[in-house]
């Protein structure tokens, strides 16, 4: 097969994060228009392309607050843009949620709220409970980083430790109709779990988080396990009546764009296979499972013949020790798949996060290949150093795999493509 491979998972990368363009999933979703205000809050790593968007569709002012992480920031016609830091909350992100919450106060039943969505937004919207501080929930966010939980078992928690997430902003905005549209980053879909679901509620309980904690040995502020244990971290339930008349839609998805780039892969003469939207765990296992169903396709034609590009997103984990190095789930996800493809030709992949930024770094992800581990070598380093110093970044930087095309403006999880080859 006579191709740049690079180039071609690069094409199936920009096609995912295409598929799930502001402009684009937003055009047939627009609320109908209300009979007073229309506020716009938008939240996450993507919010200010959606926002961006939203005005331009919407063709009248509107009002309202863009809240994203720095240096994401767009350009706005009518809303003020806010940056604020991720993974772990700052200041700044305070700020940011007084400000969220200014602008839908004092709404009528007249008023229309629309919360544009994204991935991100759980670290952007730092609201410390009375009683609790920003050192507090800060110390929540580093210690379920560090814990390697997937990340609805982090939501969940974090909904129990905050007053605008789990419904809450949405509650705030009463009377007024809030219609929710969200691009989901979370494996399933489910919006509750987008951005710890600001305006969308669900059946959590403070008692089921403390159940997550327990089960997983999680280990947080005295403060913290006081409050999620008291009546006071109590979220608002899905039934409530302040909720009626609210519309919620995921409106871009990893599904979506999964299936948008394995139709660019038929479309450039290679066939594509979806493993899976949602997949989860840590990385370093996942590489070593999607290794060994490439060593099976390279090697025996099964489950599928080459050439074949395999497809997979869902957010994966990585569990930190004492003194990580640098890189983020995909990287180590790479790292491992390595390490499991060594020796065996015609196999390439690239994984990378959508929004552009994976983990510690200015990366989106890497490339890696049959070759990898033993260009490290060849260029005098252990690949075994950057395992055991959980420093993915550092190997790929090394090997000049780095994948960096900057922030994308969306955000859908993770995208993981491997091409297989026939072997020679």
């Amino acid at each position: 097969m006579q191709m740049d491979k690079r180039r071609f998972l690069t094409d199936l990368f920009d096609t995912a994060v295409a598929a799930a363009d502001p402009m684009k999933a937003l055009a047939d979703v627009l609320p109908e228009r209300p009979k007073g205000r229309t506020v716009v809050v938008a939240i996450g790593k993507g919010a200010a392309q959606m926002a961006a968007a939203f005005e331009t569709l919407w063709k009248t002012p509107v009002e309202g607050v863009v809240v994203t992480r720095y240096g994401y920031a767009g350009p706005c016609k009518y809303l003020p843009v806010l940056e604020a830091a991720h993974p772990v909350p700052d200041a700044a992100g305070v700020k940011a949620t007084e400000a969220v919450f200014q602008a839908v106060k004092g709404l009528s039943s007249d008023d229309l709220v629309v919360a544009l969505v994204c991935g991100g937004g759980s670290a952007l919207l730092p609201a410390p409970p009375d009683g609790l501080t920003l050192e507090d929930e800060q110390a929540l966010n580093r210690a379920l980083l560090a814990s390697g939980a997937p990340i609805g078992v982090m939501n969940a928690i974090r909904k129990h430790v905050s007053r605008i997430k789990g419904g809450r902003l949405a509650a705030a905005a009463a009377p007024a109709r809030v219609v929710s549209l969200v691009v989901s980053d979370v494996p399933g879909d489910d919006p509750a779990q987008v951005a710890s679901g600001p305006t969308v509620p669900d059946a959590v309980t403070a008692q089921d988080a403390l159940d997550m904690i327990s089960h997983r040995n999680i280990v947080l502020p005295k403060s913290v396990m006081a409050h999620i244990s008291s009546s006071a971290s109590a979220a608002p339930n899905p039934d409530d009546p302040v909720f009626i008349g609210n519309e919620v839609s995921v409106i871009a998805s990893a599904r979506l764009s999964l299936e948008a780039a394995a139709a660019r892969a038929e479309a450039l003469g290679v066939p594509a296979v979806i493993l899976s939207d949602a997949i989860e765990g840590e990385a370093k296992d996942i590489g070593m499972m999607h290794a060994a169903i490439a060593r099976e396709v390279a090697l025996r034609g099964r489950p599928f013949k080459a050439p074949i590009v395999v497809l997979s997103g869902g957010e994966t984990t990585v569990t930190l020790g004492e003194n990580p190095g640098r890189g983020g789930r995909n990287t180590a996800f790479l790292l491992s798949l390595a390490a499991g493809i060594e020796g065996v030709e015609g196999i390439t992949a690239l994984a990378a996060d959508t929004d552009g930024i994976d983990g510690s770094e200015d990366n989106a992800g890497a490339f890696a290949d049959s070759t990898s581990l033993v260009r490290l070598r060849a260029l005098g380093q252990d690949p075994g150093h950057y395992v055991k110093a959980q420093d993915p970044y550092g190997a790929f930087e090394v090997s000049n795999d780095i994948f960096a095309p900057g922030p994308t403006g969306t955000n859908v999880n993770d995208f993981r493509a491997i091409l297989i080859e026939p072997q020679a």
